[in-house]
């Protein structure tokens, strides 16, 4: 585009909030909590997206001959493929067995959250396209092994498509309104057998627990110190290392607590589990839950079932609960696909991965097909 200016940054902060989120959520596009200014700021400030833990952060801005910002690219320099959700250790490994060097690589994805959403952040394609054109050289130029773009949504997929980049499709398990008003409307959906099998969890659940739903306001410091504790005790089983910290949650509740939803669980008078979910403007994500006692159940009714509850008197068409789990399948959460792009510059290498990709995503489409017979819902007459 004439007059258009690519530049690459290392920080947010170079960037005015006002003009970032102008780009990444601009009027008349659904809100996406990941995209905004304050969720990414949150992650480079608390010191979770950093060059320390393997995050460079490399976001490409263009901007017009005024200095008008008029788009944007969440770009990191990574050391690592942890956080990403999009799974290519294998490449890595191949790629050096074979003398090259895979690390760093340029990645551009919201760092620790697999949600679908808008990447090449512009108004216009050929704006779009031009980010796109910069990330590709970009890693060219300083001898990336690959640029990837995780989990963008279809404008930028085509884009990537215009550019010959590679695609990649993998699954998740997503709840869809289908005009319900309740919950009961749901269930009117499922089987018979399944939606006593729903009923009859969601009672096993709730047994000598209370639930509340926290969102704004009501969240409290308290609530946190909950959470946190929660989300310590599971990351740390589930990675190692929980990749957030606690002053990364201390930000977003002071930037963006009404767009949390935070359910959890009490017994005795005293919370002991709790479920983090995003508020966007037609969908809920699902994000990171965890408990310091066991309860039947409890992760079911906490993460999938409440998120369920919240979409439909909120009106939200989606349930986005985050990468894998299969179980999420009984509980009317369908599988869909989901897509991440790829450049690279080596032809041996981008050959050798497109080959393989061709395998992956008829094998994925296939299962995606395949699990449909799993599904809780009625039969079509």
């Amino acid at each position: 585009m004439t007059g258009l200016s690519l530049r690459s940054i290392a920080s947010l902060t170079e960037v005015d909030k006002p003009a970032w989120d102008a780009v990444a959520n601009p009027a008349g596009e659904s809100f996406d909590p990941f995209l905004s200014w304050d969720f990414l700021h949150a992650l480079e400030a608390s010191g979770c997206a950093t060059t320390k833990t393997g995050w460079q952060p490399a976001h490409l801005v263009a901007t017009a001959a005024d200095g008008t910002l008029r788009g944007a690219l969440p770009a990191y320099a990574k050391a690592h493929s942890y956080g990403e959700y999009v799974f290519d250790h294998a490449w890595a490994d191949a790629f050096e067995r074979a003398g090259g060097r895979y690390y760093p690589k340029l990645l551009s994805a919201i760092p620790f959250t697999p949600a679908t959403g808008r990447r090449l952040l512009a108004p216009q394609a050929d704006i779009r396209e031009a980010l796109a054109l910069g990330a590709m050289q970009l890693a060219e130029t300083n001898g990336l092994s690959v640029w990837s773009m995780n989990f963008p949504a279809a404008p930028d997929r085509e884009t990537a498509d215009r550019l010959g980049l590679l695609h990649r499709v993998d699954r998740q398990y997503i709840w869809e309104n289908e005009g319900y008003r309740t919950y009961d409307d749901f269930l009117t959906a499922l089987s018979s057998r399944k939606r006593k099998a729903l009923k009859k969890e969601r009672a096993a659940a709730n047994d000598g627990i209370e639930i509340v739903g926290l969102t704004g306001d009501d969240l409290r410091p308290e609530h946190w110190d909950v959470f946190f504790a929660c989300y310590q005790d599971t990351g740390s089983r589930k990675w190692g290392q929980p990749y957030l910290n606690r002053d990364f949650f201390d930000r977003i509740h002071r930037a963006m607590a009404d767009r949390v939803y935070m359910a959890m669980a009490k017994r005795d008078g005293r919370y002991f589990a709790a479920a983090l979910n995003f508020i966007g403007s037609d969908a809920l994500y699902g994000r990171y839950w965890g408990r310091l006692a066991e309860s039947p159940f409890l992760h079911f009714e906490l993460c999938y079932h409440r998120a369920i509850d919240f979409a439909i008197a909120h009106g939200l068409s989606r349930v986005e609960a985050g990468a894998q789990g299969e179980h999420k399948l009984a509980r009317g959460y369908r599988p869909r696909p989901v897509h991440s792009v790829h450049h690279i510059p080596d032809g041996n290498f981008r050959q050798a991965v497109a080959d393989y990709l061709d395998y992956e995503r008829r094998a994925v489409l296939a299962d995606i097909e395949a699990q449909q017979a799993e599904l809780p819902f009625k039969a079509s007459p």
